[in-house]
């Protein structure tokens, strides 16, 4: 399939590039062959990413019509990749309102064919007792469908990959907890399926004849009840056995609260999760091999699937997370260095330091830092703020790193989101802890006039209303034992790790 006009390969537009599968997608469709061009509204967030110089990048949002019709222009195949789950009560009509946006501009703009991820919806059951989850996912698939572009809806249940939140939930409650006491849902029969199965159809389906529109199921060779996955899971994991006891009075939202507690899933993303498990989602029929054929033998099984994800993990090779898109409602405008702050508040703390260390030594220390590493100052205080940001819907502290060694733009890092890289020089986090307004972090490393090597660290905080200006004077009391430690501890790490013989040498940025 090639353009009819200059011979060059199909060009995709992916949209939710910055999420766990669109990122993931990218690269296999290069190496497929094809032009790809990438839809973000912050188009800064895939700098970092190692395919970012072999892709187009546009700026835009699903909401705006231009700015879809601008990258729909000249597209082949296009990738629905986005929803609006978690961003507030009114998620299904502004999921409805991107579909028919995205359906009459890919219609408008010639495109042969719309591919969209969906969720598997349980059969024989009335989809006004659906979770809005699913709910909404099938009516976007309903709404492509019938837009006048040939449409391939694929309909997973739960994906198993390394980074992917159904893959973290269950890892972390069963590594985590010998003993469980579980939602009825631990019964629920599941048809869970591999995300590299799941990528070998997205880029399959681009290639199906034009006369097929419709909704395929796929998963993998399993059909488990999640007490089955969180079993298996624990013998491919080398874990004791573990013993599960279901209980009929955990709702959904208890439920959520309860996967919140134990995993760094928050309650927010858990609880449409979980729903979706009340009821049993199975595939109907696997009519996709017609046109995208399985890999010799049948599609990856559950236990590859979660040992191929461990040794990811192990390996840190992540290379999305469910954490890869950003939290919804976190702010993304303006950054702490436009000059439209003038006349604004935005209060600040910034704390210097000399650093007895080369400044390699001391940037080492700055992108390691959050996960395992920590924050090098008052870990209960970090811990309490994590819990209380959980207790209120947030992420929490626990998101960790993708990457031990290495930060890129757009990557999460506990409850900060990495919005600026300059290796060797400046690192720049913006919170996505819930707060009464925007907040940033910038640590720099830096060579004085004297030739020393200089830590420099600012918090910024632009309070919204008057509760965030009482947030910011009732906390300021803590900044020299929290911000003032970090600020001491970081530049003793760096001294430490200098004076050892042989120390880490710097990651290679690639």
């Amino acid at each position: 399939m090639n353009d009819e006009h200059t011979g060059a390969p199909p060009r995709c537009l992916v949209t939710g590039a910055t999420g766990y599968i669109g990122g993931r997608l990218v690269p296999e469709l290069l190496a497929a062959g094809y032009r790809v061009r990438c839809l973000a509204r912050s188009p800064g967030k895939l700098r970092d990413q190692p395919w970012s110089g072999d892709v187009e990048v546009v700026r835009g949002d699903v909401l705006d019509a231009d700015a879809v019709a601008g990258a729909l222009r000249g597209t082949d195949v296009a990738y629905y990749l986005v929803h609006a789950l978690g961003t507030g009560d009114t998620f299904e009509e502004t999921d409805r309102r991107a579909a028919r946006i995205f359906g009459e501009q890919a219609r408008a703009a010639g495109v042969r064919r719309i591919v969209y991820l969906g969720g598997l919806t349980p059969a024989d059951v009335p989809e006004r007792e659906l979770s809005p989850h699913l709910r909404s996912r099938a009516e976007v698939g309903r709404i492509l469908l019938s837009c006048g572009v040939p449409t391939t809806v694929l309909r997973a249940a739960v994906v198993i990959g390394s980074g992917s939140a159904s893959f973290e939930m269950l890892r972390h409650l069963t590594e985590r907890l010998p003993v469980m006491v579980t939602p009825s849902w631990v019964r629920t029969r599941i048809q869970p399926v591999a995300v590299r199965d799941v990528l070998r159809v997205l880029v399959g389906s681009a290639r199906m004849p034009s006369d097929v529109s419709r909704a395929f199921d796929i998963g993998g060779p399993d059909v488990l009840t999640y007490r089955e996955m969180m079993i298996r899971y624990a013998a491919v994991a080398e874990l004791p056995r573990r013993l599960i006891v279901s209980v009929p009075m955990l709702s959904p939202g208890l439920s959520s609260h309860w996967v919140g507690l134990v995993t760094p899933v928050p309650a927010s993303i858990a609880r449409p999760l979980t729903e979706s498990l009340r009821h049993e989602v199975v595939c109907q029929e696997h009519d996709i091999a017609r046109y995208v054929a399985d890999p010799p033998g049948h599609p990856i099984g559950f236990d590859e699937a979660v040992r191929l994800a461990l040794r990811r993990v192990r390996d840190a090779q992540v290379a999305t997370r469910w954490s890869s898109a950003s939290v919804p409602g976190a702010p993304s405008d303006p950054l702490p260095t436009d000059p439209d702050w003038a006349g604004g508040s935005l209060y600040t703390d910034v704390r210097e330091i000399d650093v007895d260390a080369p400044p390699a030594a001391l940037w080492r220390v700055i992108e390691g830092i959050g996960g395992e590493n920590g924050w090098y100052s008052f870990p209960l205080a970090w811990a309490l703020r994590g819990r209380l940001d959980r207790l209120v819907g947030g992420v929490g502290l626990r998101r960790g790193r993708r990457d031990a060694a290495r930060l890129r733009v757009g990557d999460s890092l506990d409850f900060w989101r990495v919005e600026e890289v300059e290796p060797g020089r400046l690192l720049r986090l913006r919170a996505e802890m819930r707060l009464p307004g925007p907040a940033w972090l910038e640590m720099y490393a830096r060579t004085d006039d004297s030739g020393r090597t200089r830590y420099r660290q600012r918090a910024l905080f632009h309070p919204r209303g008057l509760l965030g200006h009482l947030y910011w004077w009732s906390v300021s009391p803590f900044h020299a034992l929290v911000f003032g430690g970090m600020a001491r501890n970081i530049a003793r790490a760096a001294a430490r790790a200098s004076a050892e013989p042989a120390h880490r040498p710097a990651p290679t940025r690639r």
